[in-house]
């Protein structure tokens, strides 16, 4: 779970070197229905990555690049993806559940949670959405992340504020960057296998 504590720390990071002109998007792929969230606009360039499973739907992945100075292999990878609002409404759930164990608020009846706490819970039930997006992604696309901080994800919508206006059981569009490398054992299946080369003679027929 080395990615989920990391993306804690940079969730509410920007993109500097995205271009700045925003977009909205609304964009509808569950029973739910989908927050309006202005994205960070798209980086220029990168190669569009094609999903070796069908684990992330309505998703995109591009790879930027090498990183320069980097480790071999490593490259920069870019992701869209909709945080499932049927997820958010579980971990928030899963949260209220856990946290009542444990409540004891002054003016407050031990278990009862006050109103003020319920919109921190509602943020913490997005931010384990958004986390458990980004590991999908790992293998949706065939990658493999880093270990400690150069695995660091950057989600570059503000979930903060987001999260204040959130309406429970909408899904959460996102763009995030994070550097990893392509699985060896994944690329291989995908183009495993020995090339058979036929060779095919003409034979000229004769009247």
């Amino acid at each position: 779970m080395k990615l989920s504590i990391i993306l804690t720390a940079g969730i509410l990071a920007t993109a500097s070197a995205f271009v700045p002109t925003p977009s909205i998007y609304t964009v509808h792929t569950s029973v739910y229905a989908t927050t309006e969230v202005e994205l960070v606009a798209e980086p220029e360039g990168g190669t569009e990555l094609t999903a070796v499973s069908s684990s992330l739907p309505g998703s995109r992945m591009k790879d930027m690049g090498p990183v320069e100075d980097g480790e071999d292999g490593v490259h920069s990878f870019w992701l869209s993806a909709i945080a499932d609002g049927k997820k958010i409404k579980e971990f928030r759930a899963q949260t209220e559940k856990e946290a009542s164990k444990k409540a004891n608020f002054p003016g407050f009846r031990k278990g009862q949670i006050p109103p003020y706490a319920m919109p921190r819970m509602t943020a913490f039930a997005i931010q384990e959405a958004v986390i458990k997006t980004c590991e999908q992604s790992l293998e949706a696309y065939g990658l493999e992340s880093l270990q400690g901080s150069a695995g660091e994800v950057t989600v570059h919508e503000d979930m903060q504020k987001i999260s204040k206006s959130y309406k429970l059981g909408n899904d959460i569009p996102f763009t995030a960057t994070y550097k990893g490398k392509f699985d060896a054992a994944v690329q291989s299946s995908e183009t495993g296998g020995e090339d058979v080369v036929v060779d095919v003679e003409a034979e000229a027929v004769s009247e």
